[in-house]
């Protein structure tokens, strides 16, 4: 059974929080020390934090056989028509599978007004810096970014739609 990708409801949190922690622990494992992750993870996946994005922003899950295996979170529009993609989390199982490639053309199909795409990607995330450039993303900057007492190497990248 192919995933299904569907807008993000308010029973997802708790699948959306595990699904953000499954992926960044393996994904940033010895790029990002795990008590900083933890920290990160605790604050913008609360519970607090989960119902404002669902409030503010385009939120979008992927299921496979009942079980959430990612998700997207995508800012509203700026009147330049200005998306920022805040985050493209699958669980590892189901990385290199089209599951990332779904729900961002989900949400570049679902977003009216989007223009041009902005991500932000940690340089040693080989994996996802991969994932974006294959799908047309082209580098705009790089710089380091103080991430809670962390440097992280930040690259920005974008697509135009």
């Amino acid at each position: 059974m192919s995933p299904q990708i569907r807008k993000m409801t308010r029973s997802d949190i708790k699948g959306v929080q595990e699904t953000a922690t499954d992926s960044w622990h393996a994904t940033y494992k010895g790029i990002i020390p795990l008590e900083i992750q933890n920290r990160f993870l605790d604050m913008a996946y609360s519970d607090d934090m989960m119902h404002r994005k669902l409030a503010q922003s385009h939120m979008f899950v992927a299921e496979e056989d009942g079980k959430m295996i990612g998700f997207a979170d995508f800012t509203q529009p700026d009147a330049q028509g200005k998306v920022v993609l805040n985050a493209i989390y699958l669980r590892p199982a189901s990385q290199n599978k089209g599951v990332g490639t779904l729900l961002l053309t989900h949400g570049i199909e679902q977003i009216e007004g989007l223009a041009t795409l902005y991500v932000e990607v940690e340089k040693e995330n080989k994996i996802g810096r991969r994932f974006y450039d294959a799908r047309g993303f082209r580098t705009v900057k790089e710089y380091d970014d103080d991430f809670d007492g962390h440097v992280l190497k930040t690259v920005l990248m974008t697509l135009h739609v």
